[in-house]
Parts: structure tokens; sequence; C-alpha cells
């Protein structure tokens, strides 16, 4: 494993490792001093950031179609160009004829280039191709700064094409932060394009 000798070199190396991320450029150069400034935030390091995006798709009906799971991880690669891993049932539920064990989920985690472009993607394009879209609600944004994010069907993700799919299925997003609160989290998702309802 390749190890760092400062903090400097470790920032020094993530930067140079983000050189393809739009965003991660703008937000650097453009909404990080910003932040800072408008949070009072006198640690630059401590300025909100993204950590992580996480996808999860439950897929309950995988218990009786066995294609499920393979179906929709082929879609979640197509949208996230990453290979999803499969989630398990912690325990028996013998109401659902669920037992400790069966697959009944995927999971993508998303750091790096791949998270920025990804939420580049989910701002700019797949929430205003939804039918009715008039904004997110805030609320959604818990106290530790993490902001989850339900669509009820893939078929919003442009690379998804309707005629190639064998059931509109939902998904579940969820935005990690650095953020020390919600209002810490809400102005820098703000600043990176999220298109909250205006209260």
């Amino acid at each position: 494993m390749k190890r760092f000798g400062s903090v400097k070199n470790v920032k020094q190396e993530y930067e140079r490792l983000m050189i393809g991320s739009n965003l991660y450029k703008y937000y650097s150069e453009e909404i990080k001093t910003k932040l800072q400034s408008e949070l009072k935030i006198k640690n630059s390091m401590a300025t909100p950031r993204l950590l992580k995006i996480v996808v999860n798709v439950g897929l309950g009906e995988a218990l009786i179609n066995k294609n499920a799971i393979e179906n929709m991880s082929r879609q979640l690669m197509v949208i996230t160009g990453q290979k999803p891993v499969i989630t398990y049932a912690k325990r028996d539920i013998s109401t659902f004829k669920l037992r400790k064990g069966d697959a009944i989920g995927l999971k993508i985690t998303l750091r790096g280039i791949r998270m920025y472009d990804f939420y580049e993607k989910l701002v700019k394009i797949v929430l205003p191709r939804i039918r009715d879209f008039r904004g997110i609600n805030s609320s959604s944004i818990d106290e530790k700064g993490n902001f989850t994010l339900g669509l009820k069907e893939q078929i919003v993700f442009p690379e998804i094409e309707y005629g190639q799919i064998d059931k509109v299925r939902g998904l579940e997003i969820t935005i990690m932060t650095n953020a020390r609160n919600k209002e810490q989290a809400l102005k820098l998702m703000e600043m990176l394009g999220m298109p909250f309802k205006k209260t």
C-alpha cells in the first residue's frame, strides 16, 4: 500500500487523482473559499465537502425472481460506472418467507471522481428529467449533514433505455458529507447545484 509522509502530500495526491472531475475543480477553485467565508470557518480543512455517495436498491422480489439481482446489477453498473455488491438478509423473517443470508438488494459506494461525476449528473440531468419536478425538500438532510433521496424509477438516468429493462425499479441515494450540521450540508449541496425547494 502506498504511504504518504504528510497531510500536504496526501492532499496533493488526492487533488492529482481528482483532475478528471469538473465538479471537483469547481469546488476547489470557487465553492470551497466561499463556503469557508460564509460559514466563518477558520481552518480550511474543516470546510464541508462530499465524502461518499451510496446507492441502494432493495430487491425483495429476488426471492422469487432469480434474475432480478443480475438484471439490476447490470443497470447500476451502467448508471454509476461501478460494480455493485449484493446485500444479504441479516436475520430470518417468517412473515416475508425471508431467511438469513438471502440476497435482497444491491449497494454501490462511490468516492473520488465517480462520486463527483455522479453528483453532477444527478443535479444537472437526472432530477430535471423527473415529471412535475419542483425541487428537493431540504428536510431530507439529517442533523449529521447527510442527505437521502429516493427515486421511483431507474429510467430517469439517461443511460437506461426503457425498452431494454425487465422492470421499473426504484433506488435510494445517500450523499454523505463531513458537515458538522444540517445548515452546513445544505449550503454545500446548494452551491454544488442541488435544486432545493425555495422556502
